[in-house]
């Protein structure tokens, strides 16, 4: 796959979940679980870690990628040295917490990653995968449980 096929395939990927939930985050939301993970048999706190996942890819790490390559000169290696070791390692965790699609596009990038030549294709491929992992932190987001929270309201001082 070329750099262009990769930014092709984060923006159709945006659309296609733009307006319905991708399949493995609505399957969460119901307690389907493939990976079982979840302490006890619950499966919240697997939600609670697709969240921080989904916000840390979009919110830091892409955004990050892209404040760097736009704002900096930095080395294209070792930005790409970093995305392979970081990103990837965030892949992982995305099949860990049974989000198997958003594993497939985050390898994706990793591997697109690697064949960009130039900071400014870099910060392309960035872009759009960053349009991508905003759209799948929504929907991973919407699943989350927030009504739980009433039961733990901050204490007056």
């Amino acid at each position: 796959m070329t750099v262009e096929e990769a930014i092709a395939r984060f923006e159709a990927e945006r659309e296609k979940i733009w307006m319905s939930s991708p399949e493995d985050v609505t399957a969460l939301g119901q307690g389907i679980v493939p990976r079982r993970t979840g302490a006890r048999g619950q499966y919240l706190s697997t939600i609670i870690f697709a969240e921080g996942e989904a916000r840390t890819f979009a919110d830091e790490m892409l955004w990050g990628i892209i404040r760097v390559c736009e704002d900096t000169t930095a080395d294209l290696a070792t930005l790409q040295a970093l995305i392979d070791q970081i990103i990837g390692y965030k892949a992982s965790f995305f099949d860990f917490v049974s989000l198997p699609s958003a594993a497939e596009m985050t390898r994706l990038y990793v591997e697109a990653a690697k064949l960009c030549e130039t900071t400014d294709e870099l910060a392309r491929l960035s872009h759009a995968a960053l349009g991508y992992a905003n759209r799948l932190h929504m929907w991973v987001d919407y699943i989350l449980p927030w009504g739980l929270g009433d039961a733990f309201r901050r204490k007056e001082a």
